[in-house]
């Protein structure tokens, strides 16, 4: 099965103070992306990922370069459309990952274990979801993610995003980290039924996971840890970041 990876890094850097785009802020002597591109690369699943940037998202493409294929995002209208932008580029395949730019820590076993059960699900929508201890702690950056919802027997149903959820789905601790793989065919066919009816007025690529389940698929899904999971959005988030991959180093 071939595999296509988009990955969504059309955000700027306004909540970290930063005129450039937050995945080029250097982590560990690092852009935030290359982290998340070497992941890719090592695992397997994909050579040249796709990159979604905004319009004014040059430096990604001239830091790049041909490691990467780019698409371009004209108005910050969402996940969903982001996702969209990116058709063209993708081009023919059989599945596509989507992942976003500024989650520096998602693992080369996290990747080719999606790639796995999607194959051997064969359903339309493979996810991973992260289930933290609490939100107390450095787990409070986790307190803004949508949550996974699921049914009596434990099927995931949907994904709420915190400023939609009641106030007992925001007491849910499975959230979404945000890693994808979407059968292409099915993808393509159904991302333009997405509406922007919520409070951010912008298109949820998450909306595709009830609309698999109103059309009768079942999710698969997997968990990965929740240091796996960190996205770098604010100052705290990336001092969060940095803690934690010197941790990790200490222990290599």
């Amino acid at each position: 099965m071939k595999f296509r990876t988009v990955i969504l890094a059309a955000g700027k850097g306004t909540r970290m103070g930063s005129e450039k785009p937050k995945v080029l802020l250097p982590l560990a002597n690092k852009p935030i992306l290359q982290h998340l591109i070497e992941s890719i690369t090592e695992s397997g699943v994909d050579g040249v990922p796709v990159v979604v940037v905004s319009s004014d998202g040059k430096g990604v493409c001239e830091t790049f370069g041909e490691t990467c294929h780019y698409a371009i995002q004209e108005e910050p209208l969402g996940t969903g459309h982001a996702v969209m932008c990116a058709k063209d580029a993708v081009g023919e395949t059989d599945a596509v990952i989507v992942l976003y730019g500024d989650h520096p820590f998602v693992s080369p076993d996290a990747l080719r274990r999606l790639t796995k059960i999607h194959v051997d699900s064969q359903t339309v929508l493979t996810m991973m979801t992260t289930v933290v201890p609490s939100f107390d702690d450095w787990y409070g950056i986790f307190l803004h993610w949508g949550r996974v919802l699921r049914d009596l027997h434990g099927h995931i149903m949907g994904i709420r995003e915190y400023k939609d959820a009641m106030e007992s789905e925001q007491q849910i601790r499975e959230v979404n980290p945000a890693l994808f793989c979407f059968d292409a065919k099915w993808l393509w066919e159904n991302i333009s039924q997405l509406k922007n009816l919520n409070a951010k007025g912008e298109y949820y690529l998450t909306d595709l996971v009830e609309l698999a389940v109103t059309q009768g698929h079942e999710i698969a899904g997997s968990e990965i840890r929740p240091e796996e999971s960190i996205g770098v959005n604010t100052p705290e988030e990336f001092k969060i970041a940095e803690e934690i991959y010197q941790n990790v180093k200490s222990k290599r």
